[in-house]
């Protein structure tokens, strides 16, 4: 199980919406610029978020994408659907329905569910359930905890000098 980098560059920057160091849409090619990624990449992205809801663009010089919700209502689940798309991490290949030996076919335990489906599926909605728990607040107050000062500070600055190009 793998989720895509996407993901990854999705959470990156969406933590620097919350609350942006300048009081302004942060323009695409900034955040690009800012994670080492490519506008065209990141602007895949960012048109999976819009339509999730996730963010909203403005239009214009002084444009860019903001959040549309508020990063407390932001889930890390929300963030892997929309740029993965809704589909379950295991696949059951109905093995068990096939059988080794063709006589049993018709035996009474042809019926029951296939344990090892169930158990993965349960598995995968205790993921679902942690990642619904993480939102983009708690990763904003998570990660302003565990930088150093001086850290936030030249991303702050990072940002608030394109403000004077």
């Amino acid at each position: 199980m793998a989720y895509s980098i996407g993901v990854e560059y999705a959470l990156h920057c969406l933590v620097n919406l919350v609350n942006p160091p300048v009081q302004q849409p942060i323009a695409i090619k900034d955040l690009a610029e800012f994670q080492g990624v490519s506008v065209t990449y990141l602007s895949k992205i960012f048109t999976k978020l819009t339509k999730a809801n996730i963010i909203q663009s403005t239009p214009g010089i002084k444009g860019g994408y903001e959040l549309k919700r508020a990063p407390e209502d932001i889930s890390f689940f929300d963030v892997v659907e929309a740029i993965e798309g809704r589909q379950p991490i295991f696949k059951c290949r109905n093995i068990k329905e096939k059988g080794l030996i063709p006589e049993f076919a018709n035996e009474p335990t042809h019926h029951i569910p296939c344990r090892i489906n169930l158990t993965m599926l349960e598995a995968e909605r205790k993921m679902e359930d942690y990642l619904k728990q993480k939102t983009l607040l708690w990763l904003k107050e998570t990660l302003d905890r565990e930088f150093a000062p001086e850290i936030l500070e030249k991303k702050q600055e990072w940002y608030m000098s394109l403000m004077n190009k």
